[in-house]
């Protein structure tokens, strides 16, 4: 990536099920933008090995970084303690406090009625039921976008959302939340209790827990106002 002095880089991190190529709009978006911008690739298997990826990421770049998180990465860019990070950006995603559980605020409010049930296979890893992608974890999304992410998924360990995180960044930095209003996996009124809590920036749109890939410009305007605030 080129680094930019001017601006602070983008650090993206996926969320469960899904991987770093489910940022290509907004990759596309923020290089248009003239943005520098890195996804970090994160192993879902325990909320410290995924801030030591996000770590490594990190690593790669130069300068200060704004860390972008979608659903479950809510957690890990909040754990981070990498001293470059500027901003916070939570997409449609959890934020737990001192102490909790990404389950426990994944939990907090009333599951939507499409929302799938989640359960561990034998081996400790749960994955997403292929069906729930098109019903609530991206409904606005077409046939093919579907059928991509089910054919992509990965699963996320147990332990990473059971994890207690330590003091999160979002008290030491400034942070900026999108509210997925029509979101199936995460309720919207545990959203904008998150945002609410963490005094952030709030940016609320009719999308559907997936907007990085069904309102990918409304992301990367979010993104652009933390890097232009971050200068």
């Amino acid at each position: 990536m080129s680094p930019q002095t001017s601006s602070p880089a983008v650090v993206l991190v996926h969320g469960a099920w899904a991987d770093g190529s489910s940022w290509s709009r907004v990759i596309t978006g923020l290089h248009q933008a003239g943005i520098s911008v890195i996804a970090a690739p994160i192993p879902l298997t325990s909320l410290a090995d995924d801030v030591d990826a996000l770590d490594r990421t990190i690593d790669r770049t130069d300068g200060p970084v704004v860390v972008v998180g979608h659903a479950y990465a809510g957690g890990v860019i909040g754990a981070t303690k990498h001293p470059r990070v500027q901003a916070l950006v939570y997409v449609a995603a959890l934020a737990p406090d001192e102490g909790e559980t990404v389950a426990d605020v994944f939990y907090r409010d009333p599951s939507h009625p499409d929302a799938p049930e989640l359960k561990p296979d034998d081996d400790g890893w749960i994955w997403l039921p292929v069906n729930a992608f098109a019903k609530a974890f991206a409904q606005h999304g077409t046939a093919e976008e579907h059928a991509v992410l089910a054919a992509v998924q990965r699963p996320i360990a147990v332990q990473s959302i059971q994890q207690p995180v330590p003091r999160p960044g979002w008290k030491a930095h400034p942070s900026w939340y999108l509210v997925a209003e029509e979101d199936r996996m995460i309720n919207p009124i545990t959203q904008k209790f998150m945002a609410e809590r963490m005094h952030a920036n709030v940016h609320t749109h009719g999308a559907d827990h997936a907007p990085l890939i069904t309102r990918p410009q409304a992301v990367v305007d979010i993104i652009s106002e933390a890097v232009n605030s971050s200068h």
